[in-house]
This record gives structure tokens, sequence and C-alpha cells, in this order.
């Protein structure tokens, strides 16, 4: 097995890409295995050199060991998200306390953090470069937040909370995961299907034949719940799929309220036993943000001034509701619907009339087009490199003189065994080593609409903001011109990794950029103007109640980690005494968001979910500089890329900022790009 392991072998595939023709499921538990018994041998190579410890053999050295665990965790954790099974699952289980022991032995090793701590100590008489002097002060860091400053007996006890925090992670992913698949709203009369778009109900058959049913399914994935509850004039069955999916993995075989609370009392425990008071104080002190008052000043003063909006939002919907003869109490199940009828009419604006010009394949295109416009990157194409799955396409970035960046996996459609939503990651990300500068291996996933037997896969407006979205992390990391592994790419603050992919959303309002691409599948005719002038007009459209949606999931988010909780029995009335003061729809008893809010359970966004908002300052700010000098700018791109998007962490995330705007980031660029101010 090892012998003719292809994750344990240099692939001998053009840049490094993964043998995904030859990986098989029983291939990752022994390629973890010995991945990590090298890494450990190389942690111990370190610890027994008998030179002085310096900045290469100790911090350098540490930043290499451990790239074949990269490696190996990089395919593994992309596949358990887009392509899992119950053997992969079965494995992330098995690899879950294998890896954090992998952490501890790092973290926990007493001969290494005195080496670690040696040079950290002496870093004043070195002659660091400032990416050096990044990853001293990174490195030393991780390790006394990792426990390595602790008493024997707190170490012990660190590592116990941190198995058992993976372990309950992986079970928080699990019920969510099946939660979602468990349920479907099988609809067998297609008069109950009025008033949803065609391509709507012809998913909806597709769905249900893959589920050997008879009329149509709809599930919760984002794409097929999102577009019937704006779409169906059936309230009781919008009402019932609402209901589906606010109570997700609440109760019932899938609950995952006590899993949250163990996940919750985890991170407390840790962030107690290293000194802090709570969670978010151990988790700002390495973002922009710094601390739990800043972040609660900045979600309390941006809620404050949106809520005003916000009603307004909600008072308008509601009155052209009741226009069109609704009598009943505008609820969380019509908002969406009547939402879309009152935008139809304010604008003469149908998802219908757009969906048709963002043909996917075209859209691609003009994402590529944009990024090359802006930087003179091209991408090319790659049939004869292998992916994980047959939708999986793969593209060689290049730049402007031929140099090749990144290889980028783009992964479009939904399956059963893959999550929902949209992401970017890296299967390994980039560095230098002995001279040689490594690019990235990229994935991007989305769960956009499948073609179908009549049609092509046709993005909606809001879907193709959200392939800028994932393509931004992706250039983040495709422009990394890093040394060290964990400085490159996205390694930056939670609330500044956002920035690079927030900004990119912007284009998709610039009517020059939709007039370029944006032609209708069947005719080629291209999008009218009047629909691009209506389509920028109604960008604001809601932006008060969208806002505040936001922020009450960052409010939230700090509620759950800013305080030392006992456990919290009912999650329903915890949320609802939280977020009724920011709330302007009803509050819905027995239904909860936290058991399938997986960012700030199982995610990265744990005391962070802010930082979405607080990454749209900055975006907003920044885009304020494109508008000025022309939003296709060359300058204004390459200076971004220079001084941001190519640096990694390598650098502090303010200055970075500073150093391309000339100044911090005005707060209200975010108020006026929304309309607000």
């Amino acid at each position: 097995m090892m012998i003719n392991n292809p994750l344990l072998i240099d692939s001998p595939l053009e840049y490094g890409a993964p043998l995904f023709n030859e990986i098989r499921e029983e291939h990752f538990l022994p390629a973890f295995q010995e991945a990590i018994r090298q890494a450990e041998n190389e942690i111990d190579a370190i610890v027994e050199n008998a030179d002085d410890p310096d900045f290469e053999n100790t911090i350098a050295a540490s930043d290499r060991a451990g790239r074949l665990v990269d490696r190996v965790a990089g395919i593994f954790y992309n596949i358990n998200s887009a392509c899992t099974s119950d053997g992969i699952k079965e494995i992330a289980r098995k690899v879950s306390p294998m890896m954090t022991a992998y952490a501890l032995y790092i973290s926990l090793n007493e001969k290494l953090f005195e080496k670690v701590d040696k040079v950290y100590g002496d870093r004043d008489k070195l002659s660091l470069t400032p990416e050096q002097s990044m990853l001293l002060k990174k490195t030393h860091e991780s390790f006394v937040r990792g426990g390595a400053a602790l008493s024997p007996e707190d170490k012990k006890k660190y590592g116990e909370l941190s198995e058992a925090l993976d372990l309950a992670k992986l079970r928080f992913e699990k019920n969510l995961l099946d939660a979602t698949n468990d349920y479907v709203l099988h609809v067998k009369e297609e008069s109950r299907l009025k008033g949803l778009p065609s391509y709507v109900i012809e998913a909806a058959a597709e769905e249900a034949r893959g589920r050997g049913l008879d009329g149509w399914a709809f599930t919760l994935s984002h794409t097929s719940m999102g577009s019937f509850l704006r779409f169906a004039d059936d309230r009781e069955l919008r009402k019932e799929i609402w209901m589906a999916s606010a109570t997700k993995a609440l109760g019932g075989r899938f609950d995952n309220c006590k899993v949250l609370n163990e996940i919750v009392s985890l991170k407390s425990g840790i962030a107690r036993l290293l000194g802090y008071e709570t969670y978010a104080d151990y988790v700002l002190v390495e973002r922009m943000a710094k601390d739990r008052s800043t972040v609660d000043a900045f979600l309390s003063g941006l809620a404050d001034k949106t809520l005003p909006y916000a009603r307004r939002d909600v008072d308008m919907v509601a009155e052209y509701a009741v226009s069109q003869g609704f009598v009943e109490e505008l609820m969380p199940w019509d908002f969406s619907y009547w939402a879309e009828k009152c935008r139809e009419t304010e604008f003469s604006l149908k998802e219908e009339q757009l969906k048709p010009y963002f043909r996917l394949e075209a859209v691609v295109d003009a994402v590529f087009g944009l990024a090359g416009k802006l930087y003179g990157i091209s991408f090319e194409q790659r049939d004869d490199l292998p992916a994980y799955h047959p939708d999986v396409k793969v593209y060689d970035v290049k730049d402007a003189d031929g140099k090749h960046l990144s290889l980028l996996y783009m992964d479009f459609f939904p399956r059963d065994n893959k999550n929902s939503g949209a992401w970017m990651n890296p299967f390994i990300g980039q560095y230098v080593s002995e001279g040689e500068d490594h690019r990235p291996l990229i994935s991007v996933v989305t769960n956009f609409t499948k073609p179908t037997a009549t049609k092509p896969s046709l993005l909606t407006h809001s879907e193709v903001t959200t392939l800028l979205h994932e393509f931004g992390h992706a250039l983040h990391e495709t422009f990394s011109q890093c040394n060290y592994a964990s400085l490159s790419g996205t390694n930056v603050p939670w609330d500044f990794v956002e920035f690079p992919s927030q900004i990119m959303e912007n284009w998709a309002f610039e009517p020059e950029y939709l007039a370029s691409f944006a032609k209708h599948y069947e005719t080629g005719e291209p999008i009218p103007e009047e629909l691009v002038g209506k389509l920028v007009k109604a960008r604001n459209y809601l932006s008060g109640y969208a806002q505040l949606r936001q922020l009450q999931f960052g409010i939230l988010d700090m509620k759950w980690y800013s305080s030392v909780h006992s456990t919290i029995e009912d999650v329903p009335s915890f949320e609802k005494r939280i977020l009724s003061p920011v709330s302007v729809l009803p509050m819905i008893d027995g239904t909860a968001v936290s058991p399938s809010f997986s960012h700030i359970f199982d995610g990265g966004y744990s005391a962070g979910y802010y930082s979405y908002k607080w990454a749209e300052v900055l975006e907003a700010d920044a885009y304020s500089l494109f508008e000025e000098r022309g939003v296709f700018d060359k300058g204004t791109a390459s200076s971004l890329r220079e001084k941001i998007l190519s640096k990694g962490g390598t650098e502090d995330a303010s200055a970075m900022y500073r150093d391309f705007r000339g100044r911090d980031p005005e707060p209200d660029a975010l108020l006026k790009k929304s309309g607000m101010i």
C-alpha cells in the first residue's frame, strides 16, 4: 500500500497535480499514518540538532516540516466536503484524533518550544527580513496559544480538550449534513407549483427522478429552498420548507443542540486554560479588531445605524403585500416571496428575465476575462489532468509573461455527497523551497443548478456574484508570492480574509462588464441596457434588511463565545432573547439558527462572523479607489496585487491596507455603498 500509494509519491503530472484518477479511499488512512510519521521525524530532527537554535534551523525548519501531511490533508478534506462517502466519513473519524495528536506532538513539544523561545528571545539581535520576523512572531504565538507554556498537568488537559473538540465538530458537521439530506418536500400536484419559474420546476423534477419519486422534489440546499421561498405561491408549502430549514438539526435524530453546547464549553475551557477570560478574547488577539470591545462596538454601532433602514425595507414589502390583497401578518416564510414580487414591480425586474443571460460557461469565461483585463493573467482548460469527479474542470492559470501561477479545480454542481454552499480551498498553498517556487493547487466549489435535457446551467445574478466572490479567494492564493507556507495566500487574519473576495463582487454590478458577456443563451442577444440599469438600481433593494441579517449572525456568534455559559438547554429561547432587539420580522418559537450555524461551530468563524462586515467596510472603501480611477484600471489592480494579494500574511493587515489605500478605511464607506447615507 505504501509503495503504490499515489498520495505518498511525487506526482509525475505537470505542476504536481494530484493523481485523482489513481487515489482510492483505502489510500487515505495509510497516507495519513506515513505522512504524520515522516513529519514527526522532521520535528525530531529539529529538536535533536546540536547547533544553537537560529531562524533557519528552527523557525524555517518548523515551517517546512509536515509538507506531506498538508498535502494529504488538503486533498482529503476537500474530498470530504465536495465528494464524500460513508467510507470517507469513517476515515475522517479515524483521522481526526490522529491529526489532533500530531498537532499536539508539535505544540506541546517542550524541547521544540525551548528552541523557538530562544530564537524569539534573541529576535532583536537577528537580522531578519520583515517576512522572517512575522514568521518568528507567528510561530512563537502558535506555540504559546497551543499550550506550550503550560504546566505538564495543564498540557494534558489541553490535549484532552482539543481531541474532544475535534470529535464534537465532526459530529456537528455529520448531523447537519444528515439532517439536510433527510428532508425532501415532495410535491405531487402540479397545481401547487404555481409561481415557480420553469427552470426551478425542471430542476425539481430532475431531483425527484434522481430520488426515484414521481412529481417534484425540493431540498434544503440553498438553491432549491431559496428558489421555492422566493417564487412559490403556495404559502402552506413555503411555511413547511422554511420551518424544516429553521429547525434543521434542532431536536430529532440529528440534534445539534447538545453538540454545539459541548463545542462552546470545550472552546471556553481551552481559552481559560491559556489565560483568557473567554474564547472571543483568545480569538481576537490575532485579528485586525484585536479585542471584544472593538467588535461589540462595531456590530452594535452598525446595527443601530442599519435598523431604521431594515424596518423601512420590511414595511415597504409588507405594504406592497397588503396592496396585493395579502391580509395576514408578514411572516419569515412570506418575506422572500413578497420581496421578490415587490422587486419585480418596483424595478420591473424578474429573476426569470435575468437568468437566460447568465449561462454558466459564459459567466466563467467572463470571470476569467475580468482577471485577464485587470491583471493580465490567462486560463487554459486542462482536460489531460485528472479531477476528483467528472463534473470538475481543471484550469492552468498563467501570468502575463506565461509563467504558471496555479492550478484551479472548478466544481459547480450539487451532489448528495457534497456540502451545500460555496467555498474556495487550496489543496496545497504556495511556498518556496530550496529556491523553487511551488505554486498552489486550488479548488473553487459551488452548488449551481445543473443543466437539464432542455436547458444549460443558468445562474441567478446572485450566483454570478457568488462565483466572483469565491474567485476572489482563488486570486488571493494564485497571486501569493511568499517564502513560507504558513504565511502564504489566505493565511491572513480572519477579519481580513474576506476582503479580497468581497471586492470582486462589485464588478457584478458594473454595466460595462455585464454588457461584455451577458448574452441570451438561445438567441445570443446581448442583455438589454434597460435590464442592466434596473439590476444596478436594484442593488441596494433591501440592503438594510440584508445587512441587519448578517449583523444578527455576528451578534449571535459573539454571544456564544463572549461569556462563560452554563449549558443552554433551550437554544431557541436563547437566540430569541439575544436577537429580538435587532429583529424586524417575527421570531418563530421553536426555531433556531445555531444548530445549523456551521461557520461558528465546526468552521473557522467562532467569534469571527463579524469579519464579513468588517471586510465589507474594507472592500467598499477600497473599491471606491477603482471607481475614482476607472473600474478596469490596471494600475489600481496592479497595486492591489502587489501590496495585498501577493503578500499573504507576511505583513500586518492594517499596514498592508494603508499602503494600498494611502490611509485607514473610512468606516462609513459601507453605508454609502449600501445607500444608507
